[in-house]
């Protein structure tokens, strides 16, 4: 059997790193295939600035901001004035000034994804029925993660993560609070390889009200959902993927931490030091952290939401590309 079916990361998954122009901005991707956006989220690195989220599933008018509980915008000035078009490479932004998305000179970065099963990711879009229930999904395997958040009301991205279990909240994408146990979220049931199981919760599944759930699998040489101990030292723990990561975050379950973000784009090299907070609209922060390894990443840092001695942490990671291909050719480091 073939070590990895993806040897090329980006035909599924790119970075694309920018500078806003204030003007109308076609951005294509520079990866080795071109990829049509399915997910696309962007995020100011220089300032302050909320996180933006757009999906095909919903449209170039619907947009999410994972860093804070807001319902979707379909007519505010992010749905109207931030994104254009999903593109056959790439995405364009509107026009104007806009902090969050492409103000003249100030620095971006973006994470985009493309749905389909060969790379175990599926948007999945339902109207909630206020009871335990079961929703579909397209994976084909069992998804070792999920985030739902309700498009209708104001309430928290709830993540699911198979090292945690159905029986808790792995965490919330829109704070730097601990895992949580509870049966509202997702009804004490386990994904299977056709279905996932919500509760009763506003978040995941409020009667009327339209849902949005994000699910993703783990495949071999291209995505890997895990976890790992904390040892409070500069010198942590090398967390085995099987690729070169191009994206990772990492949230500490036990203590109250920020989730942070790490590409391969930012800065490019070793030590990984360019990081930002997924629950917050903080801009970019300079502090070595890890290293981006062919075939994982290594812990550089003793700091307590990337290292904390004890603690159990989760990550969610995406490849550059796989560390054995499956024609046999290795990776390597960054």
């Amino acid at each position: 059997m073939a070590y990895t079916t993806i040897d090329d990361s980006s035909a599924y998954f790119q970075n694309k790193i920018y500078s806003g122009t204030g003007n109308s901005l076609a951005l294509t991707f520079d990866g080795n295939s071109d990829m049509q956006p399915d997910w696309v989220w962007f995020k100011r690195r220089d300032g302050a600035a909320n996180h933006h989220a757009y999906t095909s599933t919903t449209g170039v008018t619907a947009a999410l901001v994972p860093n804070d509980t807001d319902v979707e915008a379909t007519g505010s000035l992010e749905a109207t004035n931030y994104f254009t078009s999903f593109n056959s490479n790439g995405f364009t932004l509107a026009s104007g000034n806009y902090n969050n998305s492409n103000k003249a000179n100030q620095t971006y970065a973006s994470w985009n994804w493309k749905e389909t099963a060969d790379a175990g990711f599926d948007i999945i879009t339902f109207t909630g029925n206020g009871s335990g229930r079961t929703i579909s999904h397209s994976l084909g395997v069992k998804p070792t993660f999920y985030v739902v958040k309700n498009r209708d009301r104001a309430t928290s991205w709830v993540v699911y993560h198979k090292m945690m279990g159905a029986n808790y909240i792995a965490g919330l994408f829109n704070d730097a609070s601990v895992s949580e146990s509870t049966s509202g979220a997702f009804n004490n049931t386990e994904p299977t390889s056709s279905v996932l199981s919500i509760g009763s919760s506003h978040g995941t599944n409020s009667n009327g009200e339209k849902i949005i759930c994000y699910a993703f699998a783990d495949k071999q040489g291209y995505s890997k959902f895990g976890s790992y101990e904390g040892n409070g030292n500069a010198d942590g723990a090398f967390i085995y993927t099987g690729f070169k990561p191009a994206l990772v975050w990492i949230k500490n379950t036990d203590s109250g931490q920020n989730w942070v973000m790490f590409d391969s784009k930012r800065p490019g090299f070793n030590v990984t030091n360019d990081y930002m907070h997924l629950n917050t609209a903080d801009a970019e922060t300079d502090e070595d952290s890890l290293d981006l390894l062919s075939n994982g990443f290594k812990i550089r840092s003793s700091g307590t939401d990337r290292n904390g001695s004890g603690n159990k942490l989760i990550f969610f990671a995406w490849a550059k590309n796989p560390f054995v291909t499956s024609t046999g050719i290795p990776g390597t480091a960054q």
